[in-house]
């Protein structure tokens, strides 16, 4: 019978009585989605799985998402690291927000560990919304965020990665998001900026922009809100990319090597489309007529 056991009172449990090596059925498929909406990241320790088995598990839950960084154009994205600090993971962040239709969830597997270290947290961020002051809640709930690759690819350019960084932004245009994102399946407020990808607040002043962007950035910081995963080989994570963000820890120098999946929920469940209060998407965000405000 699967179980999920809690890790903190949050956010994050780890399951049991499932084995990842053979297929699922129904049954197994809508109890482990209903766990994940309810925890928002699950632990899976022990399955010993192949890329093949990593991928038929994704499925269950959607369509694979093909990342923009993967040049082999695959489903896995392998991170393979001894140096990760500065490189991005180690900020918090929602996997590629940059997107129009961001990925809806992640599976991140763990092949290969430093001796210590190399943990991941993640951060439930209805209860960062929740945090906020009535006024700010109702100032986010108006607001809209832009967000852009640049900032991560540049950062992965400078650690020596090989990417044309005028052919990534060309072809992944900056996105407009809500800043309070709604949850389709479960109608609940989740913040939704990042330091990774967001760059500025629509329609507010520079001045504006420094005043309450760090604000809500660092809203995320408090440890109430988080759960910090200590990896062993064979430790599969599973999160929902929508209500939750995460930060890989940079204290290690031997490898660590990790296999990655994200989907895309069946267009029944979720468009894709990041949608606010209200059932706002980013084209509803206002224009912005004047430039002077940005001097």
């Amino acid at each position: 019978m699967i179980e999920f056991n809690k890790v903190t009172a949050n956010i994050g449990a780890e399951v049991t009585g499932i084995d990842l090596t053979k297929p699922l059925d129904e049954e197994q498929v809508q109890i482990v989605r209903q766990g994940l909406l309810d925890n928002y990241v699950l632990f899976f320790r022990d399955q010993h799985i192949n890329d093949e088995q990593h991928e038929a598990f994704a499925m269950n839950f959607g369509t694979l998402d093909i990342p923009k960084m993967n040049v082999d154009g695959g489903a896995i994205h392998v991170l393979d690291q001894t140096a990760p600090k500065g490189e991005g993971g180690d900020q918090w962040h929602s996997d590629n927000t940059f997107m129009k239709r961001p990925p809806t969830g992640s599976l991140l597997r763990c092949v290969i560990l430093p001796e210590v270290g190399g943990d991941t947290n993640w951060a439930n961020m209805y209860m960062v919304y929740d945090s906020l002051a009535p006024w700010l809640q109702r100032l986010c709930d108006e607001l809209y965020a832009e967000h852009d690759l640049t900032m991560s690819i540049s950062k992965a350019i400078d650690k020596g990665h090989r990417f044309d960084l005028r052919d990534m932004q060309d072809k992944n245009p900056p996105q407009i998001h809500p800043v309070v994102r709604v949850h389709p399946e479960t109608g609940r407020k989740a913040l939704y900026v990042n330091r990774s990808s967001v760059t500025r607040l629509i329609g507010l002043s520079r001045r504006e922009n420094e005043a309450i962007l760090p604000l809500l950035f660092d809203a995320v910081r408090d440890p109430q809100f988080q759960v910090r995963l200590k990896w062993r080989p064979g430790t599969m994570a599973f999160w929902d990319n929508r209500p939750t963000q995460h930060y890989a820890v940079a204290d290690y120098t031997q490898r660590r090597k990790m296999h990655r999946v994200t989907f895309m929920a069946p267009t029944d469940l979720d468009s894709g489309v990041p949608t606010g209060p209200g059932g706002v998407t980013g084209e509803d965000a206002p224009s912005e007529a004047s430039a002077a405000r940005y001097l």
